[in-house]
């Protein structure tokens, strides 16, 4: 499948050159068709507050909820007030705005939407770069005045350019300089954008979650819980973390805004990229190419790199986190270290799928995407029954706990939807406040449903102990070591490479 692939992309990018210069930098080893590098920012919120959650304080705890709310990385603009009377004339969302920085240099942004004649607040949403390292250079949000980046942002008071015209304007620039793409923003918006608003709605995915929880915004809940020591507010998967102390909580938090909150969204896009696809068009997709292209930043982040080799603090980051755990490291799921199997295989879908929606093949890149979806549960399974064992069996305390039960409640609804009973017997072991933990019960009721998750025993491995160069007693892989791929799981990625083939035959009537 990779040599596919690996033709595509550059029998693509050979029609593609033919029209423009392609300029933008990979993402973890995935080619994206347009400029992402403020999206994949989004893990440096997530770094900066697990930095300040790791202080565990009540005051870093509300330093780490500003990030959270507010944002620092992602989409950055100046709310600015111009002096009376205001804007000549109306402009458009998008509309070129040029300013200067404290060192008198010029700052380029644009309108952030559309404003009237006379409008006196205005929103900059200043202009990112293709290289990731500079991509911008104001980063304030909720961030503390000493770890903010202020040498790109709009000087504190000075002169804007719309149209030819200068302004006068002011604002503070420690507080006025703000974020409208935040972790929060990824669970509260949630429902207009995946289950009642959008040309898919309801997305499947998200429903299994609203459905399971009963509203929308349960990620948010989740991690807002945590933050003020309550329990959730939900029909199902409640969680009490007046119970937690600040080791706990810390786990709930950081886990939850990026296996909940960020988990969800990445899905969102991918949806959201087929919603717009338009079938057997070579030059009409672009929109849906940059949401895939935004889909892979959200699973993979900014700290990955280029080649996806750095630990980041995102999904990608994740999956090679647990495949270490269960001995699914490299192309055939069986080494216990190097690149997770499934983010083998999910980074070629990426790859599939951004062909297939470029070349206007939209119902197979809907194949591609059941499969990416199908498969990003890896993870949060293997945690899960990780952290069983070891509150089970390896004397895990509170931090332990918390991790499980994160880990539980960032797939138990996927679970429920397959299964009702199985999903109550992870959630009665595994919940905030459980009376025990029975890992083998956790274990026996996941295994109950990979065939209709499309997964295999072999996707999601067994417990291994490096030291002993076994797998920990009771926690060998379902069906046996070596048990090949389920045909679901399987075949998706078999069906891909055949995809592939049979698009790279077609190429040369495309050029």
């Amino acid at each position: 499948m990779k040599l596919a692939i690996a033709l595509l992309a550059s029998a693509l990018a050979t029609s593609d050159a033919a029209n423009r210069k392609l300029s933008f930098e990979k993402v973890a080893g995935y080619e994206p068709g347009s400029q992402v590098t403020d999206h994949c920012a989004i893990d440096l919120d997530q770094k900066a507050m697990e930095s300040q959650l790791a202080l565990k304080t009540d005051a870093s705890f509300q330093n780490a909820r500003r990030i959270y709310e507010e944002g620092a990385f992602s989409k950055s603009y100046a709310q600015i007030t111009l002096t009376s009377p205001g804007l000549a004339t109306s402009i458009a969302k998008g509309a070129a705005i040029m300013g200067k920085n404290a060192a008198g240099n010029e700052v380029a942004g644009k309108a952030y939407t559309s404003y009237a004649a006379g409008d006196l607040v205005l929103k900059v949403q200043y202009q990112t770069g293709d290289v990731q390292s500079s991509y911008v250079e104001c980063q304030v949000g909720g961030l503390l005045v000493e770890n903010s980046n202020t040498d790109g942002c709009l000087i504190a008071n000075g002169d804007i350019t719309v149209d030819g015209k200068a302004y006068a304007y002011t604002y503070v620039v420690e507080t006025d300089n703000d974020n409208g793409r935040t972790i929060a923003g990824f669970s509260t918006g949630a429902g207009p954008k995946m289950r009642t608003d959008c040309k898919g709605c309801p997305y499947d995915d998200f429903s299994y979650f609203y459905n399971y929880y009963g509203t929308d915004d349960y990620a948010h809940e989740w991690v807002t819980a945590a933050f003020e020591s309550r329990q959730t507010a939900f029909s199902r998967g409640k969680a009490d973390f007046s119970r937690y102390d600040f080791a706990g909580r810390e786990q709930v938090i950081k886990k939850g805004t990026a296996y909940m909150n960020v988990f969800m969204y990445v899905m969102r896009e991918f949806e959201d990229a087929l919603d717009d696809c338009e079938s057997n068009c070579m030059d009409c997709n672009e929109g849906s190419v940059h949401a895939w292209d935004e889909g892979v930043c959200f699973y993979a982040g900014s700290i990955e790199g280029q080649s996806g080799a750095s630990g980041g603090k995102l999904l990608h980051e994740l999956g090679d986190k647990r495949c270490t755990n269960f001995k699914t490291c490299g192309q055939s799921g069986t080494d216990s270290e190097g690149m997770a199997k499934v983010n083998h295989e999910l980074m070629d879908l990426f790859d599939l799928g951004n062909y297939q929606i470029k070349t206007g093949e939209c119902a197979l890149a809907r194949d591609t995407t059941t499969s990416i979806l199908k498969k990003m549960y890896i993870p949060m399974i293997q945690g899960s029954i990780r952290y069983a064992y070891k509150v089970d069996k390896l004397g895990g305390g509170e931090k332990e706990a918390a991790e499980g039960a994160v880990f539980a409640a960032a797939v138990l609804p996927r679970v429920h939807a397959a299964n009702a009973d199985a999903a109550q017997t992870i959630y009665n072991n595994m919940r905030v406040g459980a009376s025990g933990t029975k890992f083998a019960e956790v274990k026996s009721a996941f295994e109950s449903v990979y065939p209709s998750l499309g997964l295999s025993c072999a996707d999601i491995g067994g417990l291994w102990d490096e030291a002993a160069g076994a797998y920990y007693p009771g926690m060998e892989p379902c069906g046996g070591v070596g048990v090949a791929s389920a045909e679901g799981s399987a075949s998706s990625v078999a069906k891909a490479g055949m995809v592939s083939l049979a698009a790279l035959s077609a190429i040369p009537l495309l050029l």
